[in-house]
């Protein structure tokens, strides 16, 4: 007998060591890459800037304050993420700031086609920059296809506004519009338990009503009408327009564009709202103009993101003089209890970047940016309760509000020394409520039916099954009275009033930074910069460099994460993009921040405090 193999034998031996010789050479070339990818790291910019250049500015999705998560190893090996919808808005203000002084960047363009948004105190955070980068002398030009009312509000701090021909500025106000769901909740036959305090707490509207209420109608109007007189007002300052300008365009831009066969480019520049229509062939030659050709053929722009890492990276090699350091933890986000990731507030992760900055012994000082309508009860008070021991620490606390800083973004905010707000911050909403949902007549009518028995009449308190008793609701009823009336105490205390005064402008109405300052629940007004001015004022810094606290990477995060905003980044971008265009990634981003709410209804107690209302973007 031969003990040579027979065919199938070596045949799938044949396989399996081809198999075997494969995954050798998958994990050879993976590491050869990553070997690459490291080394890149340590590299000086193969492409230094050039000697003349223009800054462009092209800022995708919605303005944050903080990104919403999302893995390094997605980030690094992916062409499109949640990230891609989201652009930091304190990227864009260091981006222009530092650009104003670099004698290399003779101008800035500003591609807008792909903005969705972020509320108005962002824009205004950015406007204020690209103010200063006009007044260094350097010329702004503002390019785009069409421009929303958002985009639009930038553009108007530029020297020139181009306008596709068959483009159109669509600027329509600002509202707050919901669904009511009151008549779908009786046809299901869901009982839907409110419990809540304020006159103008307004979030739980939705559940028990099919339109809004007079008070809320009233309080939402009021700073609605606000916010769009501070966009008028700026859009008609920046464009030389006459006062109400901006209300005659939108007012009657039906007639108006009647009168111009619908032509809506044509009405935009008869408007004064842009200065010239150019097809993308004449926006091209004009850039070509005004800032020199590239090796391409386009006109010689430096990317935001380029000029960023390049000009950090060179400060980082610099010698630098002493100086104190100024701390800045953001927290944006719906507030919830425990660990959250980024983009959202947890209780505890927040707690323990608060914990974090106290042991930090080069911190002088902290900025705690919030930029959140509220949410869980406990876990606000779990912040809040991490602000104080920062003070008792001897690290001062600033508190800086961004877009929206209400209801539970507010309660945090009472543990800081001084609390800032930009003018058109949204804040206030001081109340509370709970919604507790039973479904025992919906189960009823599919022939389900609930019982047993208990030992106390508070037994089935936790069973949506069945009814809520009376005894019940007077229990929830009570923990959301004592909540508001700790907010009441607490609110009194830090603003040095009592909580009669507080509940005279609380009742879950909501305020502007400008009013709210008038009415004392706030202490100054002024952007993120402002704020940390005050901070290192209240430590005595004359110097000072702002240090962000963030969650510690380990090191496979910090690995991939150098990865990605290194060199190798920079390759991996130069890659085709995927067919998905950003504008749908964007939507689809937006379609599940709007469904976020879902999600957010994690207090241990069901006590919450929220400004359903607050997000009008």
């Amino acid at each position: 007998m031969s003990d040579k193999p027979g065919l199938i034998r070596r045949f799938f031996g044949f396989i399996g060591k081809l198999a075997h010789g494969i995954r050798v050479l998958i994990n050879i070339i993976f590491v050869l890459v990553v070997v690459a990818l490291v080394l890149s790291m340590f590299q000086e910019d193969v492409q230094p800037l050039p000697d003349s250049a223009a800054l462009r500015i092209a800022p995708g999705g919605f303005l944050v304050e903080q990104k919403t998560y999302s893995d390094p190893l997605t980030q690094l090996m992916q062409q499109s993420s949640p990230a891609d919808a989201e652009t930091l808005v304190q990227d864009l203000v260091e981006a222009i700031d530092r650009a104003a002084v670099d004698p290399r960047i003779t101008s800035l363009v500003l591609e807008l086609d792909y903005l969705l948004g972020g509320g108005l105190t962002k824009l205004e955070y950015v406007g204020q920059a690209l103010k200063r980068f006009r007044e260094s002398g350097k010329p702004i030009i503002a390019v785009g296809d069409n421009y929303t009312q958002e985009q639009y509000y930038l553009a108007s701090y530029a020297d020139e506004i181009h306008l596709n021909p068959m483009g159109a500025v669509l600027i329509t106000g600002y509202g707050s519009y919901h669904n009511y769901f009151k008549d779908a909740l009786d046809k299901l036959r869901i009982n839907v338990h409110v419990f809540r305090v304020g006159t103008y707490k307004d979030a739980i509207e939705p559940f028990t009503r099919n339109d809004m209420s007079a008070a809320s109608r009233e309080h939402n109007s009021a700073w609605l009408n606000a916010l769009w007189a501070v966009f008028t007002h700026r859009v008609e300052t920046q464009r030389n327009l006459p006062t109400d300008a901006i209300n005659d365009y939108v007012n009657n831009l039906g007639a108006k564009l009647e009168t111009h066969r619908g032509n809506a480019a044509e009405l935009a520049v008869v408007s004064g709202l842009v200065d010239k229509l150019s097809t993308r062939p004449q926006m091209s030659e004009r850039l070509r103009e005004l800032a020199g050709v590239n090796d391409e053929g386009g006109y010689q722009g430096i990317d935001m993101k380029r000029y960023l890492s390049h000009t950090r990276r060179s400060q980082a090699l610099e010698t630098q003089p002493d100086t104190g350091k100024i701390g800045l933890i953001v927290a944006k986000g719906m507030i919830l209890d425990g660990e959250q990731p980024a983009g959202t507030v947890g209780g505890d992760s927040l707690a323990k970047l608060l914990q974090q900055a106290r042991r930090n012994d080069q911190l002088k000082a902290l900025v705690l940016r919030i930029d959140s309508p509220g949410g869980s009860a406990f876990a606000s008070e779990v912040i809040r309760q991490e602000v104080i021991a920062t003070r008792k620490a001897g690290l001062p606390v600033i508190v800086s509000m961004g877009t929206v800083a209400a209801s539970g973004g507010y309660w945090i905010a009472m543990g800081a020394n001084e609390v800032w707000a930009s003018p058109t911050t949204i804040t206030g909403s001081i109340g509370v409520f709970g919604v507790v949902p039973t479904f025992e007549e919906s189960l009823a009518a599919l022939g389900v039916s609930s019982d047993g028995i208990g030992t106390t009449e508070l037994a089935d308190l936790y069973q949506l099954d069945r009814p809520m008793s009376d005894q019940a609701a007077q229990v929830i009823q009570s923990g959301v009275n004592h909540i508001y009336d700790h907010f009441l105490e607490l609110v009194a205390e830090a603003r040095g009033s009592t909580p009669e005064q507080v509940h005279q402008v609380a009742q879950g109405r909501v305020w502007t930074g400008v009013k709210a300052q008038e009415l004392g629940l706030v202490d100054q007004l002024g952007d993120l910069q402002q704020a940390t001015q005050a901070a290192a004022k209240l430590a005595g810094l004359d110097l000072y460099e702002v240090e962000e606290i963030s969650k510690p990477l380990n090191f496979r995060e910090q690995l991939l994460q150098e990865l990605t905003n290194g060199q190798a980044g920079a390759w991996l971008a130069m890659l085709p993009r995927s067919w998905t265009p950003q504008g749908w990634l964007a939507s689809v981003y937006d379609l599940g921040r709007k469904l976020e709410p879902l999600n957010h209804f994690n207090d241990p107690r069901g006590m919450y405090l929220e400004c359903f209302e607050c997000d009008i973007r």
